[in-house]
This record gives C-alpha cells, structure tokens and sequence, in this order.
C-alpha cells in the first residue's frame, strides 16, 4: 500500500480482456445459458464468502459512531441518487439515454468495502469506523438499492417490480450471505487465513458477470449503438459525477464538525461505489435485459475513483501529525 501506480490494476486489465473476448467469441444460444447457471452459483459463492469474512466484531467496532455513519449513508443512498437526478438533463447528451440508466444504477449501489477501509487506512483517517461503515453499507445496499433502482429507474414489467426484485436479491444474495455468517464459526479461521486466494474467487465471479453481460450485449449490437463520442462522454460524466461527490461529502464533513480523521474517513467511504456488489446485482436486478449499457458505468467510474482516490490518500497520509 506504500505506492499507488495511474494505471489500470491487474483486475481491471482482466475485466478488460474479458470485455475483448466477449467481443470476439460471445456466448450464444445454449453456451449463454450455460455460462448464465455457472455465474448464478458463481454470485452466491461470492456472497457466502463475504458473509464468512465479515467478523461480528468488525460490524461491533465503531457502531457507537453513528454520526458518521448517518453522515456516510447518507451520501451513498441518499447524495448520489441525487445528484444522479439533477444531473440527468446535463449529463444524457454526453453518454445518451441508455448509458444514462447505467449512471443512475451506479448511483444507488453501496460503497466499496476493501478499497474504502484501504485509503482510509493509507491516509490515517479512523480505520475502526471505515470497516463498520463499509461493511454495513454492503449489507443496507442488499435492501435499498432495489428500492432505488425502482424508484430512479422507473423498472417494472417482468422480473423487475421492487417485491420481484427484491425477492431475486434475499434469495441469491442475502441467504448465501447469511449462510456465510453462520458458517463462520466453522469455516471463519480458515477463510481469514486463506484470503489471498480466495479474492480470486470473487473477482472470478465478477468477471463470469462481465462476459455474460458483454456476450448478450455484443450478440444485440453494442459496439454498433456505443459510438467513440459517447465513451468519451461516459468518462467525462463519470469523472464529473465522481467530482461533484468527493467535494460533497468533504464540505459535509466540515459543516458538521468532523475532526480529521473522521473526515478522511467519510471522504472515502462516503464517496465511492462498489463494482464488486454492483455487478452480480445487476445480474440479479437485471436478468433478461441487456447488462452491458448497465455495467459499462460502473467499470469506468471504479477505476476513476481508484486511480482519484489513490492520489488523494497519498496526499493525506504525508500531512504532519
């Protein structure tokens, strides 16, 4: 964590590759349903796992902060759908309707866990706050970001009203989770010690999502209907929104009288949005429509807040004490 690099991490670069063979050879026909059932179990895994490495204690530590944590979660499902609101009129001539949907959808999901409690931890903000405002932000978002996602996208119609959506998250989602929980007093000491390789399994899952999403939307024409202007219009909106986030929750912060360290920390946690929990849910949320438009948000807007981010932290972390 001593140097952060601007260029894309080794993740990234896979979600990229993944993009470009999806491009190439996507699944067709009886393939796509095939790779659909193995990214279906891929998801619960996925969420299983988390649900086995979040110790209880790591949700105990810090709850007692709840202005922080009011002040975070009001940021992520609260300031962003906002702000993706007001922006609409501005922002749908640079990216397009259909992109659009995508920025709305990237403004209901949760905050990131990992990366949040990792910058915070780099530019000494309160460590023990960041993991209990992360963590349970992934788990409210399970439940809020359907509702928002209704209520922002206007979905309905099949497999997509807020009870039918809901229902698809509880049981693909929340139950691994909770199963996860449970098993953790079994399987906990061995996940803990075995955390190095088993990222590989979530970011295997996410990937399984990209293909899949990708393959349905190259087999429709994506590449056809997404032209160069509108890419760079994605990143400029992405970038623009990413902006407008951070400089809100650090005068928030102020205003309310936050000391540093809690600033920091609503800074990053308060700020950015999780591809982790945002893909495979879209995959639930979603199902039957094409998820390419949807995820393209979310991948460009995850490595702009890292690379935005990184920077920010390391600037953080070489202020005197």
């Amino acid at each position: 964590m001593a140097h952060f690099r601007l260029i894309p991490d080794p993740f990234t670069l896979s979600m990229l590759g993944v993009v470009a063979l999806a491009s190439l050879i996507p699944a067709r026909g009886e393939a796509a349903v095939i790779v659909g059932w193995i990214t279906n179990l891929a998801i619960a895994l996925l969420f299983f796992l988390h649900g086995a490495k979040l110790s209880r204690a790591a949700v105990v530590a810090g709850a007692a902060h709840w202005r922080l944590h009011a002040l975070v979660f009001s940021c992520t499902f609260i300031l962003f759908p906002l702000l993706g609101w007001a922006l609409r009129p501005l922002l749908t001539p640079w990216v397009g309707p259909e992109l659009y949907l995508g920025i709305l959808y990237l403004c209901t999901l949760p905050a990131t866990v990992q990366s949040s409690i990792a910058f915070t931890s780099l530019a000494r903000g309160n460590v023990a706050a960041a993991i209990c405002s992360a963590a349970a932000s992934s788990l409210i978002g399970i439940f809020l970001t359907p509702l928002l996602v209704t209520l922002l996208l206007d979905v309905h119609g099949e497999g997509s009203s807020m009870l039918d959506a809901i229902g698809k998250i509880t049981l693909q989602l929340l139950v691994p989770f909770l199963a996860g929980q449970l098993a953790r007093q079994w399987i906990g000491h061995w996940v803990d010690r075995n955390k190095s390789w088993l990222k590989y399994v979530d970011q295997s899952s996410i990937l399984l999502v990209v293909y899949l999403a990708f393959s349905e939307a190259i087999v429709g024409g994506l590449w056809n209907n997404l032209p160069l202007s509108g890419l760079l219009g994605l990143i400029l909106a992405c970038s623009f929104l990413l902006t407008l986030a951070l400089g809100a929750t650090a005068l928030l912060a102020k205003v309310f009288g936050f000391n540093l360290e809690d600033r920091i920390t609503i800074l990053f946690c308060g700020s950015k949005k999780s591809l982790a929990t945002g893909v495979p849910m879209a995959q639930v949320l979603f199902a039957g429509s094409s998820l390419g438009m949807l995820i393209l948000p979310i991948m460009l807007f995850h490595q702009i807040q890292l690379m935005v981010c990184a920077v920010l932290a390391q600037r953080y972390s070489h202020r005197a004490d």
